[in-house]
């Protein structure tokens, strides 16, 4: 199916983990969001200790936006230490029973009949891909979940669930500094089985850390930049469009200016040498 827009929302920070907005603030921002092409928001139960999806679905009642006009993602399995719920421990859970009842919160929390995509959060090491299989069936035949898949697996973690399931889609961390799914047969794993990769983090440590690693990539941008009449940023997106995989950026931001910004990067053409140059700042040295 993949209909998700090319920019996908990512909703962590919509909530107490973040900004808090407030529901007249998200509907305000959910707008925003639909005005410049992003009709795909990605939550997880856990955001916000189990409290931002409620926030989003009070909002999104509000907001008098249609629900066949936008595709909404979650994700389920970390039992999260919080004030939510007694957990002594972090830990996962993938029992038929849970994952069931756990799209069923989510349904009533983002007030919605269905999910567009339901993604294990990450992968756990007590996982039966049978058990998985049964509750992702159950939901997709009710009608609760239109596609399934996973986040944070190794394409061998993969193989396990896809054994039993139908796997669309697997959310992994993927930046110009955090490259390695580029490198270690991930990305070319999902191009093989037509699994749709969305990244989160796709800008990466950029803008929070002054690594000599940010120093290199920096005097790099500050060339393309003016050679692209684009923003670091922009450039930055660019460089994951332009891989073959078709990679879907999640973008965290609550802020309009970049929201647009990011809408740009998807029609920026980087010039192979360009795509490597970025590529060679980052890591420190020459491809091999």
């Amino acid at each position: 199916m993949h209909n998700y827009s090319k920019t996908i929302a990512g909703c962590m920070a919509w909530g107490k983990w973040g900004k808090n907005l407030t529901t007249q603030q998200m509907v305000a921002l959910m707008h925003v969001c639909i005005e410049n092409s992003i009709s795909s928001f990605d939550h997880a139960d856990i955001y916000g200790d189990y409290t931002t999806e409620a926030a989003f679905g009070k909002a999104l009642k509000e907001s008098g936006i249609l629900r066949n006009e936008i595709q909404l993602i979650s994700k389920c399995g970390i039992q999260y230490m919080g004030e939510s719920r007694p957990n002594r421990v972090k830990h996962y859970n993938y029992s038929k029973d849970y994952i069931i009842w756990s799209v069923e919160q989510s349904l009533k929390n983002l007030q919605t009949e269905y999910l567009d995509l339901l993604l294990l959060h990450r992968p756990s090491p007590l996982m039966h891909s049978d058990e998985i299989a049964e509750a992702v069936n159950e939901l997709k035949q009710q009608g609760k979940i239109h596609e399934f898949g996973v986040s944070n697996f190794t394409p061998l973690q993969t193989d396990l669930i896809k054994s039993k399931v139908e796997v669309s889609v697997n959310q992994i961390e993927v930046s110009l500094t955090q490259f390695s799914a580029m490198l270690n047969g991930s990305l070319d794993y999902m191009q093989l089985h037509n699994i749709l990769p969305m990244v989160w983090s796709p800008l990466g440590s950029y803008f929070k850390e002054e690594p000599s690693q940010n120093n290199r990539i920096k005097e790099e941008l500050r060339n393309l930049c003016e050679k692209y009449q684009a923003t670091e940023n922009q450039i930055l997106l660019a460089w994951l469009y332009n891989h073959p995989s078709g990679i879907i950026p999640v973008v965290g931001t609550t802020n309009e200016e970049r929201i647009k910004e990011a809408i740009h990067a998807q029609s920026i053409q980087l010039e192979t040498e360009d795509w490597f140059a970025l590529l060679v700042a980052s890591q420190g040295h020459k491809v091999p």
